[in-house]
């Protein structure tokens, strides 16, 4: 029998599974140095969000084989010392989908039909049937806002109540959508459609502050906003002022931009309905975390693989010393490819030639891809080793093919990116310093992911005389400085060039406008190496 400490309070349900097996010691509320000296001889570690498993903590736990976080994140676990120390890292980013799905459902429900204001109305004495009258879901517009595992789910309880559903996400594929009965479509289009619109995506750098006073006025004057998600994705001095002066019909919240919300503008509003961040909160969604992770502790233990994995992946050695040096340039290609697509995902198709393209098991390799892919996606890092269930949870299918010949390299890794607008091709290898870009479409180029260089500006140019010098005098009078700069002729011969440069910021909209409006330049777009 294994001992496994729990220090944050779990379902019952998950210590009794354990305690068929292994010693379960439960002790909540200790300092650093007091789990220090209880985890000395522990070979599994239970947390929740409140402890901290610091690089002191795992450090100290000589004999420990699993971590596991019976939640959905693990900000506080030390993932890199884990990893160093050979520690398994798991969590349970399942568990509380059904109940955000329901929450937020029963949000959309109650500003419907006024309900929590008919409650506080008639505790108050009053009788107020007329002004309290609603509206019904049936037969309305739902629309959308990110159609990952939570947002289908809601999608899913709104067919059943004969509402017509829209989505936006530009990384849902079309077959994805056909099969939740959704139509997909634009934001701005969404917005303008639905009767109600719930949100139900990460919240990024691009997207933060996305549900604007712009986009409020775009929404019909009777619709509902649903936010369960995440409270930075709306301006809510914005929807304030939306909601009260009519602009909207109201709004459901669960979420806020700073927490506690207490004396937030949002929680003052009658046409407001909030609620305190409870989406996560029941107890179906407690019991299925502690479960979750005790069945992956019960597996790590018995010698098996676990469910939710968050870091690194293994094959056979021999297998792993060849791909093994890929796997960076795995996650670099996609990650570019999805950086400079352009329009909504319709399929990702991966290529392997040269040496790796002979293994039978190139599971990290096609792991390390949809880590790329979903970092980029959800605007957070996504480990190589959950990002395959990450992908099947969303839909997202990442077809693999063998392609031959990797000449002048040994090995090469490609991404092609299919949209409803084109495809982008992206390949990379490993170059002397690490991961390597060495092709954009049909522009063969060498790109090194060396550190030096972050932002990437990719600039296709009719290649003539003048266009460098043309770039370089507008990034001066920008103030970009540029650290490298290299120039590809089209592989098929045709007069256009692409041009790399790396530059010390990344440009704003309206300075790539000005970029792309300079004589001979076709197309400017970004990319970060990560």
């Amino acid at each position: 029998m294994a001992k496994v400490l729990i220090a944050d309070k779990i379902a019952q349900q998950g210590i009794d599974l354990l305690s068929r097996d292994h010693d379960v010691e439960v002790k909540t509320g200790l300092s650093e140095d007091d789990l220090c000296e209880a985890i000395k001889d522990a070979k599994a570690l239970i947390v929740r969000s409140q402890t901290q498993v610091t690089a002191k903590v795992l450090a100290a736990a000589s004999q420990l084989v699993i971590v596991a976080r019976a939640g959905v994140g693990v900000d506080n676990v030390d993932v890199p010392a884990a990893t160093d120390r050979g520690v398994i890292v798991v969590n349970a980013p399942h568990a509380n989908t059904i109940s955000t799905a329901e929450h937020a459902f029963g949000l959309m429900l109650a500003a419907a039909r006024n309900t929590p204001q008919g409650h506080a109305s008639l505790q108050g004495g009053a009788w107020e049937r007329s002004k309290l009258q609603g509206v019904e879901v049936a037969g309305k517009t739902l629309g959308v806002v990110g159609l990952g595992r939570i947002g289908s789910e809601f999608a899913r309880r709104a067919r059943a109540f004969e509402m017509r559903v829209i989505a936006f996400d530009p990384y849902v594929t079309a077959d994805r959508a056909a099969a939740l009965g959704v139509e997909m479509m634009e934001l701005d289009d969404l917005l303008a459609e639905a009767d109600f619109i719930t949100l139900h995506t990460a919240l990024t750098d691009a997207n933060r502050g996305m549900i604007n006073a712009e986009r409020l006025s775009k929404m019909k004057k009777n619709a509902i906003l649903v936010n369960a998600a995440r409270g930075a994705l709306v301006d809510e001095q914005a929807l304030f002022d939306a909601v009260s002066n009519g602009t909207i019909g109201g709004a459901a919240i669960d979420v806020f931009s700073e927490e506690p919300a207490v004396g937030n503008i949002l929680t003052t509003s009658p046409k407001i309905v909030v609620t305190p961040h409870l989406a996560a909160s029941t107890n179906e969604a407690q019991d299925r975390a502690a479960v979750d992770v005790a069945e992956q502790v019960l597996e790590v233990l018995a010698g098996g693989a676990p469910r939710f994995p968050v870091n690194v992946p293994t094959v056979d050695p021999e297998t792993m010393s060849i791909i093994g040096p890929y796997l960076g340039a795995a996650q670099l290609a996609s990650s570019v490819a999805m950086q400079i697509k352009v329009g909504n995902l319709q399929g990702i198709r991966l290529e392997y030639r040269g040496a790796i393209g002979n293994q039978k098991d190139l599971t990290p390799l096609k792991a390390s891809a949809a880590a790329g892919l979903l970092t980029e996606m959800l605007g957070e890092r996504v480990s190589a080793v959950n990002a395959l269930a990450e992908a099947e949870a969303r839909g997202l299918r990442l077809d693999e093919t063998p392609g031959g010949e990797a000449a002048p390299y040994s090995s090469v890794v490609t991404v092609h990116v299919t949209t409803d607008q084109g495809a982008e091709t992206v390949s990379a290898t490993n170059g002397e310093g690490g991961a390597a870009i060495v092709g954009i479409n049909e522009f063969p180029v060498e790109l090194e992911q060396d550190g030096a260089t972050d932002h990437v500006l990719l600039i296709e140019n009719i290649d003539r005389p003048g266009s460098i010098g043309r770039v370089g005098m507008l990034l001066g009078e920008l103030e970009v400085n540029i650290s490298s700069m290299s120039v590809a002729p089209s592989s098929n011969g045709g007069e256009d060039a692409l041009m790399l440069l790396g530059v010390s910021r990344a440009l704003t909209d309206d300075e790539a406008k000005r970029v792309e409006a300079l004589d001979g330049i076709h197309r400017v777009r970004q990319a970060r190496l990560r």
